[in-house]
């Protein structure tokens, strides 16, 4: 019995540390999470609060110790994984009746699960022998949810010892954070986020557990998020070359997401699933021959003809028709469903604040903002506490954050160090700068607000799992950033693990703004969006690279406009009368794309 068999969707990772123990909430129910590698120093808090609640031996890793990062990392996996382990086998264990764990494992699977169908077998059976054969048989094949983890390649800082010299780059953030999941007793995958990082790809291969056993299986799996066909086509061959392989393609849209965005050049989710769906084959036999020729120099044996990637997705999936659409259409093995399930407090570690904020968010208090100190776009929302911090420091002229936790310093332009774009030293150091370079008070000004937009993340995307868990930090600010995707606007209820399993099969509703748009609408929606306010950036004078940028943006929205009328009769799990609406929104939004890019001409 493979997780294919149970359910096919999963939870991504939320922030650094909204789903940072997801697994053990979930996984016994036979439900896969991702967790967040990010914050080696989170991860050690909650190790001990987790080994204090279970009364298991603590002891700590402190910051001056040898590799800590990786150790630190190791050591909460390893507890992640025992408790998982422990839960379980009291789920399955207990006795198959009204509110019991057990029962709960097989009341939230899809109603098609063999597992499923055999529990309701079960159920409706008289007979005291098969009724205990069937039993029997159902706890034997039920299975633990994967334990996932997620590494941002790009955040791969130096990191130095005592006296100042630089460490070796394996002590780099990334390859310390892998080589402590590598390290760990998990059997599971690592995914990579945030595009190729070939320093670090290359690491990969000093660890066996990543290569594949003769019969194809892994003990660690690679999955490899991707936005686009040729992202995946390109990491994949080079990981394929030093004898790696991708058991996973993980697509994501590029702005209908949670936490950062890498926007595409204008390619929409459902032409680059398609095309996943065409090139799958040709991508598989390719890579087939370039591991083949790898592993024979290792003296590797295995048998290719079995080796193969699963397709998954995520990114502003809302509702049962369209997770079922994508599993027909397109084949993918899973849909990752992330923001709702912030709206989910059994699952995410959310203060009660800032679940209320997120309940009453609505379409303009979410929205693609510039506050990341990475330069990257990132999925805000308006009225968490952060901001409002952030705010009332600017009005008292204490603008910017101590940099406590160092994990997105990046920045070079004031020291041979990189710091953080949100610190208090980079920000003062910044608008002090414009002020004395700039004549223009008000092209000064946007410099100055450009500058002081940016807040911690590092602190803010840990404070809700600290308030939750009653971990207190008295130096540390205690106001949350949150990251939820466009999606959850649509959603105002605070609903528990079975509700939202039971919206993601379509066996309840718990949309609460109707006016949704379909997904591939939302997101062509947001792009469209987006090519404004690039357009608006560059009107006078426009550059040649910046009018060759907007014209390719603008035909590869077309083309995925032309894509979506033609599939619009294929969608058939949505009714005649949501078919008519897509085709309508897509009519509009078409008018709208070519008004914007008219006013260039």
């Amino acid at each position: 019995m493979s997780i294919s068999d149970l359910h096919h969707f999963h939870i991504p990772v939320l922030g650094t540390g909204f789903s940072i123990d997801a697994p053990v909430k979930v996984s016994k129910y036979g439900i896969s999470s991702v967790m967040s590698l990010a914050d080696d120093t989170l991860m050690e808090k909650l190790r001990k609060h987790y080994a204090e609640k279970n009364n298991i031996i603590y002891s700590e890793i402190g910051d001056k110790e040898n590799d800590s990062r990786a150790k630190r990392i190791t050591a909460y996996l390893n507890l992640m994984n025992r408790l998982a382990k422990e839960q379980f086998q009291i789920l399955k264990q207990s006795v198959f009746e009204h509110g019991s764990e057990i029962n709960k494992y097989f009341e939230m699977l899809p109603d098609i699960s063999t597992l499923k169908i055999k529990y309701k077998e079960m159920l409706e059976t008289k007979d005291s022998s098969i009724l205990l054969s069937l039993q029997k048989w159902l706890r034997e094949n039920i299975r633990l949810g994967a334990i996932d983890v997620n590494i941002m390649t790009k955040l791969d800082k130096a990191n130095y010892d005592t006296l100042g010299a630089q460490l070796p780059v394996e002590y780099n953030d990334a390859h310390a954070a892998l080589r402590g999941f590598a390290n760990s007793d998990l059997e599971s995958a690592v995914v990579f986020s945030a595009g190729i990082n070939t320093r670090l790809y290359s690491y990969l291969s000093t660890f066996k557990d990543f290569f594949p056993k003769r019969d194809c299986s892994f003990t660690k799996k690679i999955i490899i998020k991707v936005s686009d066909f040729r992202s995946a086509l390109i990491q994949g061959k080079f990981l394929a070359n030093k004898g790696l392989w991708v058991s996973e393609y993980r697509i994501e849209s590029g702005l209908n997401c949670g936490g950062h965005a890498f926007a595409t050049d204008g390619y929409l989710l459902g032409p680059i699933l398609e095309e996943f769906t065409n090139k799958k084959n040709e991508l598989l036999e390719s890579l087939r021959e370039l591991l083949k020729k790898s592993l024979s120099k290792k003296e590797i044996s295995f048998d290719e003809s079995i080796l193969n990637f699963d397709i998954t997705v995520q990114g502003g999936v809302g509702n049962a028709s369209e997770h079922n659409f994508l599993i027909r259409k397109y084949g993918v093995k899973s849909v990752g469903w992330g923001s709702p399930f912030l709206l989910v407090p059994e699952v995410m570690n959310v203060d009660d604040e800032t679940l209320q904020r997120l309940c009453e968010a609505g379409e303009d208090d979410i929205y693609l903002s510039d506050v990341s100190p990475l330069g990257v776009p990132f999925s805000n929302l308006r009225t968490s506490s952060k901001e409002v911090e952030k705010a009332d420091r600017i009005k008292d002229g204490k603008p910017g954050a101590p940099c406590i936790k160092k994990f997105l310093v990046s920045n070079k332009e004031f020291s041979d160090k990189p710091a953080c774009t949100a610190s208090i030293s980079y920000v003062n150091k910044k608008t002090n700068e414009i002020k004395l370079n700039s004549n223009d008070p008000i092209e000064s000004q946007k410099g100055v607000d450009k500058t002081m937009e940016k807040v911690c993340l590092c602190v803010g995307l840990a404070a809700s799992v600290l308030k939750v868990n009653n971990i207190d930090t008295p130096k540390i600010s205690k106001a949350v950033s949150v990251c939820p995707g466009p999606n959850l606007a649509y959603y105002s209820k605070v609903a528990t693990l079975h509700e939202m399993v039971d919206h993601i099969y379509g066996r309840i509703n718990l949309i609460t703004n109707h006016n949704r748009p379909n997904m591939f609408i939302k997101e062509l929606n947001l792009y469209i969006n987006f090519l404004k306010k690039k357009i608006d950036e560059n009107l006078t004078p426009l550059s040649t690279h910046a009018e060759e940028f907007i014209n390719t943006f603008h035909t590869n929205l077309m083309d995925g406009i032309k894509y979506y009328k033609n599939l619009i009769p294929e969608i058939i799990e949505e009714t005649e009368k949501t078919r008519q609406k897509i085709k309508e929104d897509l009519d509009e939004l078409e008018i709208m794309l070519n008004e914007y890019t008219h006013q260039l001409a």
